[in-house]
């Protein structure tokens, strides 16, 4: 009780502390009612005060004086005051405390006055009267009262009871043991007891104890007895039947006493008819409750020992003794099992459906102690039993089903038994929530209580439709809403008692299986989140709650890992059955130690995954939730230690994930949207998962990895990519895709996916990118784009037609309103345009019953009008309207979405499953061993598969067909050219070719198909030339910005393109016809309506050649750049590129050599430092090395004429123009090659940043540009010559400014490529006009000489037409050998220009685009050359004039087409052989001079390269840039050193010079270098100043050139 005298009121006594008190007692004695209540504060009142005083807290004097006050109150306040003093006495002599004592009988002593000497004299002890002086001595106060007793009570009557009178309970006996069945009733029979006792005397009390025997031994006459005990009550005290029971209780509390359940069951009917209280019996029983929550304790301890030896590693020896001291201590546990009676007289109240009285003793106890009796367990089932029944009839009995009616107890005060859910909750749940995990001991009451659960569960969806229904019409009605909050409390009941008591009663059943099949019933009709939300409950608390349940858990472990110890592929079944076993009971605990496991050792995955085929569906569902608990553990890193790769556990995981979500029917959805919502949450590590699913459950397999064969099979039908498409054939999809499928649509997900991963990809990078290692990001980047791609996939294959238009929204909607990158959203949306053309196609066909071809196609036509127009309209808001002034909207929907499936058939794939069928068939006829039914079903199963595979190729043959006809009719609006080819093409490849070549490896495919398919089609407009061109110069940028994986998909891109282009080259035939007539070739890009093309106008064979090589220089020199910057992603990326694209490069010996070396220092560097890269480099060079053998010399790669017998022996060119070089010297420059490529490639890297500025301020400082094309091989020469002869001047003011080559990145050139061009072509083609007409007087003496040089270059052997580059560089080593030659040839040249003019040449082959360049460049360059060249032949000068006189030709005759007439061929020739004969002779004689010389120096080439003194470098650099300026916009830097650089002008030049022109070059050359000999001497001393000023300004001209040239493509 609590203090009612606070201890303030002690401390302030005299302030305000006794008048409190006064009040207090006032207050209590105010209150007249004599209930114990009151009477028991005020004696504790009086008790706390004298206590205070006793502890010395409070004078006696004081107490005294308060007690004077307070005793008036009551008239029997003196005697309560003598009980305090009692109380007091007795227990203050029991102190050893003397001052406590003394203050006792002070406090007696000073209240003496206020309570009667007789009234103490009874109550307190003789020795405590003695010492206050109320007796004299207490020895001889004992003896008085001792006598007195004897007297009053011992002394015996004349009559003696039981001897003399005991007739009367005879009779008292018969009277209440007679038979009670006929009219007797309890008044009857309590009059006769009545008679009894006053005749014979009897005791009233024992007749009462007699009537309570003789109802024990007839129980079954409760309606007799209990109102006949009710009635003898009125004759006694309120308290003597309680007593006498607890007399009866106290009688068996014996050690070896047992109560009987007759007394139990008596006690329990009695309270049951509030006869007695149950406090007042409760005391009377044993044991304590403390001592049963000493009890409790104990178990729990107990339980936790448990654990703990079990979790403990004994050792063999030790265990034998531990088990014996076990065995020891549970014998003695087992001998005294204590009576207790306080549940003996629960279970009796339960039994008689008492359920007040038997909840409140429940709860004096601890939580589920009374029900871990199981006695007790099962009387409370029995009880719940009886309540449910009529529920239970009406709505849980299944079909069928019988079962065995429970009858109600015939106890009118039971429980009122259920008739709806409702009464359910009042009492029912209450009594299950006190049974706890102890309904394990009735699985029929489990299994009806669920059944209850399952039932109201169907009601709640009806009543949920009916309300939803309702709602609509009637918003007011009040009632219905009313139901729905009832409806809902039930549910969250119901969700308790699953949580309380069915989940742990199922943990204690022993493996039944059909408890958890029953409980699933219930809980599938639970959304996922409450499923997840009670096992996470189960797991993670129920079995903390109860020591039984905490030894469960820590069996189950054991058990676990004793399974898991001993489980391999080869034990499955028996190792499965025993795990389905302990699952059945306990499987959240089972699982999670399971998934431990399989975090650790993941070939641990298979066997667990075939081992879990005896689960229920509980447990799979339990499972799934298990797994995504272990997915979301914080405590888990994500990352390993180097935080550069994903952790292996989530990795192991993931696997399993999918292989056991394939395997067995789970439920997906919660597994789903944990990953949607890591996804929201900005997380991608989890996408594993997902990709894991869709790999496993529908067969799509996303892996870089792929074989050619494979992808190729990708490109065609489902059933092809099923059986040739992936590395794994995974069967038998069709169920477990279709399961998915179902999972995401049902709770929405397949767009969000979709949509937060595209999201999500850029995410990577910027959220997640942070600190994270670039390897890690790149990763993820990688990972999330490709579940993206493997999800659209599987959405694309397997939703229909309506799912899919109806959740995937617009293109325009996808990107604009949820922010989809562009590649992503036509990802999306391509499988629904094609899924809407098919439909619509059928619904046309079905209309029309017209089965020609021709009717087919124009309704395929028509379909797909329909559905792409509404698309052609949506992509406009894509991009800004500038864009499309080049491509079409058309054109631009139509690439991106079309597939591979569209374009081609891949007929050798599905050759190759049919004939893998038949030998599977064949196989299948061989096997003697096989059944005879499973070879039927096999071969059944064979024939099917190729007739499917066979169907499939004639419907996506005719399917083809159509749409190459559809490509036909739209082509001509494809590409509408507003500006210029060139920004067509930068369009083209910008927005569609590079995001969709490295959006996955059949999209990189597709996107050379479609170049192709573009260039087949003859579409206008469209330069195939300057697409490859575009694609292969400059791939160092596009390498360096790829993820792992997209570099894969680029170099599968590039390797496609390479295959086209290798084709081309390796034929002239193929070359011809697929080539040849092509518009994609013409080498003049004229104005966009004019049409007429002549052959003179396309690409020939030779010159193609020429840039293939070109191409594959510059492929090498962005390789050998990139394994130079020792940057991971560089070097990673160019090694996976040059592994994809290996087939087809290199092909070119020395190329191959150069990457050879650059990749053997990357194995030397990388070996120790990244050991990825090491592998990967290895992996390369290992291959490589296999290719040699199949690597061919330059010189078979593009044709090279050899030279000439008598007249010009040993030419060697060095101007953009290439002529005659003998076999000699192309061997040597190879020779060369191969020594120095490692030179060279170091060379690159100091050089990469010259051309770009260099060549855009040339063209600021070219005031006078003509247009000039480097492919057309035209024989219009007259305006260039006349253009060389005006120009002389200018053009050496001009040389002396133009030599330092400025240092720029590369990359500039690419974006002013674009740029620059339009914007001063107009004003260039004018100034171009005005120079052609002021020149073309000059040119009749030009043919003349062209003529004459045609006869002699007849008698003579034609010469090899050498690239520019590579006579270049010989040219310089030879100049570095000998000085005085150097001086020779630059007389010589100079001589020439001022006789000439300078002419110009045009370069041919660009390496971005084959478009006009400027003249004017063009000559520069050649009389910079000229001067540079160190060479004193005559005749190679002459021809290197020539040869570069035919090229600018050819470029003045377009520019002619679009300006002034041409003059006539005949007259042009004339003029140009009379110069020809007189220099013919001076020629021949300087190149026999020159032959022997080179023949000597042929040896020091190599050493000599080397030894290059400083100003040849510069002037080396110089050339460089002057010929990448004029090659091309993109342009190639001066890095270029000069062995690669002579590659490239070699292809340059041979393109423009065809063979037909090579005998009047040769013989022009010749009349040039004639002429430049005479004035040799003259310059020899200029030589040098020359050189010193080109040095220092050459870059700006350059510059110049290359701008003008940027302008007209």
């Amino acid at each position: 009780m609590a203090a009612l005298l606070p201890a303030e009121w002690i401390k302030n006594w005299e302030k305000g502390g006794k008048s409190e008190f006064v009040q207090l007692c006032r207050a209590l004695s105010e209150n007249k009612s004599h209930d114990s209540m009151n009477f028991r504060d005020i004696q504790q009142a009086l008790y706390e005060l004298a206590y205070h005083v006793v502890r010395g807290n409070l004078k006696h004097d004081q107490a005294s004086n308060v007690l004077g006050d307070v005793i008036e109150f009551r008239e029997d306040m003196p005697s309560i005051l003598a009980d305090v003093f009692c109380i007091l006495d007795i227990e203050t002599s029991c102190l050893e405390e003397k001052s406590k004592r003394d203050h006792f009988t002070q406090l007696v002593l000073a209240c003496l006055y206020l309570v009667s000497d007789t009234v103490l004299k009874e109550r307190l002890d003789p020795e405590t009267l003695e010492s206050l002086g109320l007796i004299k001595q207490s020895q001889q106060f004992n003896q008085k009262s001792v006598k007195i007793k004897t007297k009053l009570f011992y002394k015996q009557q004349k009559f003696n009871l039981l001897r003399e009178e005991n007739e009367g309970y005879a009779k008292l006996i018969a009277e209440l043991g007679q038979d009670l069945s006929g009219n007797m009733t309890s008044d009857l029979i309590l009059e006769n007891i009545k008679s009894l006792i006053g005749c014979f005397n009897l005791d009233p009390n024992r007749v009462l104890d007699i009537i309570l025997e003789v109802y024990e031994c007839r129980p079954e006459y409760d309606d007799f007895f209990v109102p006949l005990i009710e009635s003898y009550m009125y004759m006694c005290e309120p308290q003597t039947l309680c007593h006498i029971l607890g007399f009866k209780f106290k009688f068996y509390q014996d050690p070896s006493g047992e109560t009987p359940c007759s007394l139990y069951r008596v006690a329990a009917v009695l309270l049951q008819h509030n006869l007695i209280d149950l406090d007042d019996l409760y005391v009377h029983l044993l044991p304590g409750d403390n001592a049963i929550i000493e009890e409790h304790k104990r178990e729990i301890v107990e339980a936790k020992q448990i654990v703990r030896k079990l979790t403990m590693v004994v050792l063999s020896s030790e265990k034998t003794e531990e088990k014996e001291k076990e065995k020891e201590k549970e014998e003695e546990k087992t001998e005294k099992p204590p009576d207790n009676q306080k549940l003996g007289l629960l279970e009796a109240l339960l039994k008689i459906g008492d359920w007040q009285h038997a909840q409140s003793i429940m709860d004096q106890m601890p939580p589920f102690y009374a029900t871990s009796h199981k006695p007790i367990a099962i009387a409370l089932c029995q009880l719940v039993h009886v309540t449910i029944e009529p529920l239970y009839r009406r709505v849980g009995v299944p079909k069928g089903a019988k079962g065995s009616p429970i009858s109600s107890l015939p106890n009118k005060r039971a429980p009122k038994q259920a008739d709806s859910f409702e009464d359910l909750r009042k009492e029912v749940f209450n009594m299950l929530c006190y049974l706890g995990p102890h309904l394990s001991h009735d699985p029929i009451l489990f299994a009806k209580v669920v059944r209850l659960g399952k039932a109201f569960m169907k009601e709640v969806g009806t009543m949920k439709k009916f309300i939803s229904d309702k709602v609509v019409k009637f918003q007011s009605d009040g009632s219905k809403q009313e139901d729905k909050e009832k409806m809902e409390i039930l549910f969250s009941c119901l969700l308790s008692i699953t949580d309380q008591v069915l989940l742990p009663s199922l943990s204690l059943m022993d493996c039944n299986a059909c408890m958890s099949e029953e409980l699933w019933g219930m809980f599938k009709t639970f959304p996922y989140q409450y499923r997840y939300r009670l096992y996470g409950q189960w797991k993670n608390e129920t079995y903390n709650s109860h020591p039984l349940l905490v030894k469960v858990k820590a069996q189950t472990i054991d058990r676990a890992k004793y399974i898991m110890k001993r489980l391999t592929k080869e034990n499955v079944k028996p190792s499965g059955r025993q795990i389905g076993k302990l699952s059945h009971s306990n499987p959240t605990i089972l699982f999670d130690y399971i998934l431990s496991q399989i975090q650790k050792y993941d070939n641990l995955i298979t066997p667990v995954v075939d081992s879990l085929k005896y689960l229920t569906s509980l447990n799979y569902d339990v499972l799934a939730y298990c797994i995504i608990e272990a997915l979301a553990n914080p405590e888990k890193e994500r990352m390993k230690h180097d935080d550069t790769t994903i952790s292996s556990w989530l990795q192991s995981l993931a696997s399993f994930c999918g292989a056991v979500f394939r395997k067995y029917p789970i439920e997906l959805a919660g597994l789903l949207q944990y990953v949607a919502n890591q996804l929201k949450a900005g997380k991608s590590f989890d996408l594993l998962i997902l990709k894991e699913v869709v790999q496993k459950m529908a067969g799509i397999e996303i892996t870089e990895e792929m074989t050619m064969e494979q992808l190729e099979a990708m490109t065609g039908g489902e059933q092809l990519k099923a059986e040739g498409g992936y590395f794994g054939q995974i069967r038998n999809t069709k169920k477990s895709s279709q399961r998915l499928k179902d999972a995401l649509l049902d709770h929405d997900l397949a767009l969000p996916l979709c949509l937060l991963m595209a999201q999500q990809r850029n995410g990577v990078i910027f959220q997640e990118g942070g600190e994270k290692h670039l390897k890690l990001v790149g990763k993820l980047y990688d990972q999330c784009h490709d579940t993206l791609v493997q999800f659209g996939g599987f959405l694309a294959s397997n939703l229909s037609t309506e799912d899919y238009i109806k959740r995937v929204p617009s293109i325009d909607v996808l990107c604009n309103e949820f922010h989809t990158p562009h590649d992503a959203a036509f990802f999306l949306s391509r499988p629904m345009y094609a899924h809407h053309i098919s439909s619509k196609y059928d619904e046309l066909k079905k209309a029309e019953k017209g089965n020609k071809q021709q009717h087919k196609v124009h309704k395929y036509i028509t379909s797909c009008e329909l559905v792409m127009a509404p698309v052609h309209d949506a992509v406009i808001s894509l991009h800004l309207p500038k864009v499309w002034d080049d491509i079409s909207p058309q054109f631009y929907a139509t690439f991106w979405s079309l597939t591979m499936y569209d374009l081609a058939v891949p007929h050798s794939s599905y050759d190759r499953e049919v004939n893998k069928l038949k030998v599977q068939m064949k196989a299948i006829d061989d096997n003697q061993e096989m059944p005879p039914n499973k070879k039927k079903k096999e071969k059944e199963r064979c024939t099917a598969l190729q007739d499917k595979l066979l169907e499939e190729e004639k419907k996506q043959l005719e399917h083809v067909q159509r749409v190459l006809q559809r490509l036909k009719l739209e082509k001509d609006n494809w590409l509408l050219a507003k500006s210029t080819k060139n920004e067509t093409i930068t369009k083209f490849l910008q927005l569609c070719i590079f995001p969709r070549c490295i959006f996955s490896a059949i999209d990189a495919v597709y996107c050379a198909h479609f170049v192709e398919l573009v260039h087949q089609q003859k579409t206008p407009n469209f330069s195939t030339l300057l697409c490859y061109d575009r694609v292969f110069s400059d791939i160092i940028y596009t390498v360096a910005s790829c993820t792992e994986n997209e570099a894969s998909r680029y170099g599968r891109f590039l390797c496609c393109m390479l295959e086209t282009v290798t084709r081309w080259h390796s034929d002239r035939v193929i070359y011809e016809k697929e080539c040849g007539n092509y518009p994609g070739f013409l080498t003049i890009l004229r104005a966009t309506g004019f049409d007429g093309g002549n052959k003179a106008d396309q690409l020939d064979y030779e010159n193609f050649r020429h840039v293939v090589h070109k191409w594959h220089y510059k492929l090498t020199k962005a390789s050998v750049h990139c394994l130079e910057t020792g940057e991971y992603t560089h070097i990673r990326n160019i090694l996976i590129v040059l592994t994809k694209i290996l087939p087809w490069y290199p092909k070119v010996l020395n190329l191959g050599q150069a990457l050879e070396r650059r990749v053997h220092k990357i194995c030397q560097e990388e070996k120790e430092k990244r050991p990825d890269l090491y592998a990967l480099a290895m992996g390369y060079s290992g291959q490589l090395k296999s290719r040699k053998p199949f690597m061919i010399p330059e010189n078979e790669f593009h044709h090279k004429d050899p030279p000439a017998r008598n007249a010009v022996a040993a030419t060697v060119q060095n101007g953009p123009g290439g002529a005659g070089m003998p076999t000699s010297l192309t061997i040597n420059t190879v020779k060369l090659d191969e020594g120095n490529a490692e030179e060279t490639a170091d060379k690159l890297k100091e050089k990469s940043q010259g051309v770009v500025k260099v060549t855009n301020k040339a063209v600021n400082a070219a005031p006078k540009v003509t247009t000039s094309n480097g492919n057309s091989a035209s024989n219009s020469k007259v305006i260039k010559e006349k253009d060389d002869k005006e120009k002389s001047g200018k053009e050496k003011d001009k040389e002396k400014k133009d030599k330092t080559p400025a240092a720029t990145p590369e990359m500039k050139a690419l974006g002013k490529d674009g740029k620059d061009k339009p914007k001063e072509e107009r004003a260039n083609k004018d100034e171009k006009v005005r120079e052609i007409k002021e020149k073309t007087p000059k040119s009749e003496k030009e043919k003349e000489k062209v003529k004459k040089e045609e006869k002699a270059s007849k008698e003579e052997k034609s010469k090899t037409i050498v690239t520019i580059v590579e006579s270049k560089s010989t040219v310089e080593k030879e100049r570095e050998k000998e000085p005085s030659r150097e001086k020779d040839v630059a007389k010589e040249m100079k001589s020439k220009e001022n006789a000439k003019g300078g002419e110009k040449m045009p370069v041919v082959g660009s390496l971005k685009s084959p478009v006009p360049r400027s003249e004017t460049s063009e000559s520069e360059r050649e009389q910079k050359r000229r001067k540079v060249d160190t060479h004193s032949s005559p005749s190679h000068s002459s021809t290197v004039k020539d040869n570069l006189n035919e090229l600018k030709d050819s470029s003045a005759k377009h520019y002619i087409n679009h300006t002034t007439p041409t003059l006539s061929k005949s007259k042009e020739r004339e003029v140009e052989k009379k110069d020809l004969d007189k220099s013919r002779e001076r020629s021949r004689e300087r190149e026999k001079k020159d032959e022997k010389d080179r023949k000597d120096r042929k040896r020091d080439h190599s050493n000599s390269d080397r030894e290059v003194p400083q100003d040849s470098t510069k002037r080396r650099k110089e050339e460089n840039g002057t010929t990448g300026s004029s090659k091309h916009s993109k342009s190639e830097s001066p890095s270029d050193s000069p062995r690669l650089n002579e590659k490239e002008k070699e292809k340059n030049k041979s393109k423009s010079s065809g063979k037909e022109k090579g005998d009047s070059i040769k013989a022009e050359k010749m009349e040039k270098s004639s002429s430049g000999s005479k004035k040799e001497s003259r310059h020899d001393k200029e030589k040098a100043e020359k050189k010193e000023k080109r040095d220092s300004t050459g870059g700006k001209e350059e510059k110049k050139h290359h701008k003008s040239s940027d302008k007209h493509r």
